[in-house]
């Protein structure tokens, strides 16, 4: 199980931390602002209430004196209400209202008190104290306007604050709750979905350390959310399968070259000794020289093709891709191959469908592909009852463009078709004909380097080998 601290250290863990401290601040400063506007707009209601009731008792006066003044009030006191009223003489002694005492100094000055004060109101004291005990007072906090009468009677208009004050209690309640359980919530979260992320890099780790320990197998996990983690381990996943890929042409490049050139290297050897091992004349050794030239030459075009084949397989090529006129390099290779052909009594012909579109590629690499491919249909037809025949189609497929050369030679058995693609692979009934077994290693490797595939097929009789190309459009 991942500990805290390590938890601590993920950026899953931190980002969650910062969003946690931005949002809390940005709802702090959000929840007091409204209560500040909240509890300034009810105060100022307040204000409004109390103006209003100081215009009503302004009234009263005006028409009958301080007798209706006194009457007035009286009258409102006894409502149910947050409103206060309170007369008192010159010296402060309340003589008729709701409000039994006052905060020391409150009559002191007229006009708005400066500050919410705290009162009691008449009744309240008994209605609350228990029999037997002492007289209790509850206090609340109000908000008044206080003046003078022209014989110095003070009056007092005010109202209640415990409504304001339990909105603000409300809401301070609130906020703190909802900052406890989004604080718990996020730690919650935040733990969890640290430790998950944490546990998901462990095992990438532990199978980077088994795929560095040499086992080129080992992909890294994939959960399947498809979030970023699956992104990045997927992407990681192809280029170990890439590069474990290219190791292992390379072991094959290393085993093939051990064994199957090592038969053209002791020929030129054995040639070599046999020509000086006793007397001969000139045109003995120069024969030798010569055979020992050709055999050379074609160890020089073998290695040259592991090379191409290698370059095209890593994706190194250097040669510059541009637009393809497949039909052309068809009717090129066509007419390159009619006259061995011809001599060898096979009928090469070509079938081109129309509106084939030109395809973003290679021509050198693609005319040598297909010219590989017709070099091994003609080598391979034989007689049957009709005349040995290769016939080069040429047909757009949908998104693809399929390029097949057909024989009606013996063919490839389905079980030696996979093996057929691989480098030096001979099969057995081609043993005894010249060649290297490089011609469609070479074929698949250019298709691969045009993002295409080769296919080989039964021709019922002979092999078809399709070169499936992809249209310049799908292929970007």
């Amino acid at each position: 199980m991942a500990s805290l601290p390590a938890i601590m250290r993920t950026t899953a863990a931190r980002l969650s931390a910062l969003y946690l401290i931005l949002f809390t601040a940005c709802a702090a400063i959000l929840v007091t602002y409204m209560t500040t506007v909240s509890v300034g707009m009810m105060v100022s209601q307040t204000q409004d209430t109390i103006n209003e009731e100081v215009l009503g008792l302004g009234r009263a006066y005006q028409r009958g004196g301080l007798t209706s003044l006194v009457r007035v009030i009286e009258a409102r006191s006894r409502q149910p209400g947050a409103n206060l009223y309170l007369i008192a003489d010159a010296n402060g002694r309340i003589l008729a209202g709701n409000v039994e005492s006052l905060a020391p100094g409150v009559l002191d000055t007229e006009g708005w008190t400066p500050q919410p004060f705290t009162y009691s109101r008449y009744g309240e004291a008994n209605a609350q104290r228990p029999e037997g005990a002492g007289e209790r007072r509850t206090e609340h906090t109000a908000l008044a306007l206080v003046f003078r009468l022209p014989n110095q009677m003070i009056t007092l208009v005010g109202r209640d604050l415990s409504e304001p004050e339990r909105f603000r209690a409300v809401v301070r309640n609130s906020l703190v709750f909802a900052f406890v359980m989004m604080g718990l919530g996020a730690f919650l979260i935040w733990f969890f979905v640290g430790r998950s992320a944490l546990k998901r890099i462990d095992n990438v780790s532990d199978a980077s350390r088994r795929i560095m320990g040499g086992d080129l197998g080992g992909r890294l996990p994939v959960s399947g959310t498809g979030d970023e983690f699956d992104r990045l381990s997927e992407n990681l996943n192809q280029m170990l399968a890439r590069i474990a890929a290219l190791d292992e042409g390379l072991k094959q490049v290393s085993d093939n070259i051990a064994h199957d050139l090592k038969t053209p290297l002791t020929r030129l050897r054995n040639r070599a000794e046999a020509t000086l091992a006793g007397p001969h004349d000139t045109s003995e050794y120069r024969e030798a020289l010569e055979a020992t030239i050709a055999e050379s030459d074609q160890l020089i075009r073998t290695f040259n093709a592991i090379l191409m084949i290698s370059r095209l397989e890593a994706g190194n090529a250097s040669e510059m891709a541009e637009q393809v006129d497949l039909a052309e390099i068809v009717r090129d290779v066509v007419e390159l191959y009619e006259p061995l052909a011809e001599e060898r009594g096979v009928e090469v012909s070509a079938d081109i469908a129309a509106g084939v579109p030109a395809i973003t590629g290679n021509r050198e690499l693609i005319g040598q592909a297909l010219s590989n491919v017709v070099d091994n249909a003609i080598k391979y037809a034989v007689r049957r009852e009709g005349t040995p025949r290769v016939v080069v189609a040429l047909a757009g497929h949908g998104e693809e463009i399929v390029l097949s050369v057909t024989d009606n030679g013996p063919g490839i058995s389905e079980a030696d078709r996979a093996r057929a693609t691989e480098r030096f692979v001979r099969l057995e009934k081609s043993r005894n004909l010249p060649g290297s077994g490089l011609g469609l290693s070479i074929a698949k490797a250019v298709l691969g380097f045009h993002k295409g595939r080769l296919e080989l097929d039964d021709a019922a009789p002979g092999l078809i080998v399709r070169l499936v190309f992809p249209h310049a459009q799908a292929a970007k």
